[in-house]
């Protein structure tokens, strides 16, 4: 995350109490989406935080809107971007000044406010005020994510409510090494949570594939490949690379592969080591989900696609032709390593 300054980081333990009988083992889950609610919204009452970031998973979509429904906040869902800095906000009538001046009074924001408003006589001669007031919020949390598809990017600011809370997409930030002498503080505290959730039956799941996002290789097909009957191109390059497949929303909307396999904004971020983009044209929907790998291969036959401007190594042809020729030839080095 973007900003002069990081926000101070507190760890909190939490313990829970249980009601006389009830265990992990007695039918009921220790922590439900409710219990969860109610130790995030305590957490949040005790120690006020200006940020409070949930990971896009499963779970972090289900709490996330409990919770900042409980404290009486907004929520911007399936971030692919967070920085901190100022915003700018224009009021031109009465009440919603009145309503900006209360808030920034009760929240104790450091607000710069330029009061450019005027009284002006109208046609009749009586006087009119016309209000200007241009609000600076500064060192505040800009979330981006995509809208409308994906068709548009919007960057979203919670200026008039607490915690300024957001989930983050898995993969969008780049992992930093750990930093030893960020410790922050440890502080138990007691929570006695609501338990009105009883599990009838757990299914487990019986999905085989892997998450592209934990992929270290990934082959991705476009809608340039042609047809899902070309599909076994990418799979044989993936199995030769000992990588996994995946694809562009072109080809997961056609339904040549399944949803988990999409890589976009609308879609997976993914940051593998490498990254073969295969008859991808590199829409930017597509380029942000995945221009954050390490080394990127781009095949098309179209000089001009923009997946080469963000390749590190650009190959210009027929995608099916090539695809079986490159799938040999990395046997064939692989075997020649063996003997």
């Amino acid at each position: 995350m973007e900003g002069d300054k990081p926000f101070e980081l507190k760890q909190v333990k939490v313990r829970l109490r249980l009601t006389e009988g009830e265990s992990l083992y007695s039918g009921r889950p220790l922590i439900t989406p409710q219990a969860a609610t109610d130790v995030m919204a305590k957490v949040i009452a005790e120690y006020t935080p200006e940020v409070f970031l949930f990971g896009a998973s499963s779970i972090g979509r289900d709490l996330a809107p409990s919770v900042s429904a409980t404290v009486h906040t907004g929520l911007t869902a399936d971030c692919t971007g967070l920085a901190i800095s100022d915003v700018v906000k224009n009021v031109n009538n009465a009440a919603d000044k009145a309503l900006a001046d209360a808030k920034i009074a009760e929240l104790g924001q450091d607000v710069t406010v330029e009061d450019k408003s005027k009284v002006m006589t109208g046609k009749d001669g009586k006087e009119i005020e016309i209000v200007n007031v241009v609000y600076t919020y500064h060192k505040q949390l800009r979330m981006t994510r995509p809208a409308f598809g994906g068709n548009i990017i919007a960057t979203i600011a919670c200026l008039q409510h607490r915690p300024q809370m957001a989930t983050v997409r898995p993969g969008v930030m780049q992992a930093l090494d750990a930093d030893d002498s960020r410790t922050g503080d440890v502080v138990m505290l007691d929570v006695e949570p609501t338990n009105n959730l009883e599990v009838l039956e757990t299914v487990k799941s019986t999905k085989a594939s892997k998450d592209i996002i934990e992929a270290k290789i990934l082959v991705s097909a476009g809608r340039g490949i042609g047809s899902p009957e070309k599909l076994h191109l990418v799979e044989d390059l993936a199995d030769a690379l000992e990588g996994d497949v995946s694809g562009s929303r072109a080809v997961v909307d056609a339904g040549w592969l399944p949803k988990d396999k999409q890589v976009g904004q609308t879609g997976k971020t993914v940051r593998p080591e490498l990254y073969v983009a295969c008859g991808i044209s590199g829409a930017i929907q597509h380029v942000a989900g995945m221009e954050g790998s390490d080394y990127i291969i781009a095949i098309n036959k179209e000089e001009s696609a923009p997946i080469f401007d963000v390749a590190d190594l650009g190959v210009i042809g027929d995608v099916n032709a090539i695809l079986p020729k490159l799938t040999e030839a990395i046997r064939k080095y692989k075997a020649s390593k063996v003997n």
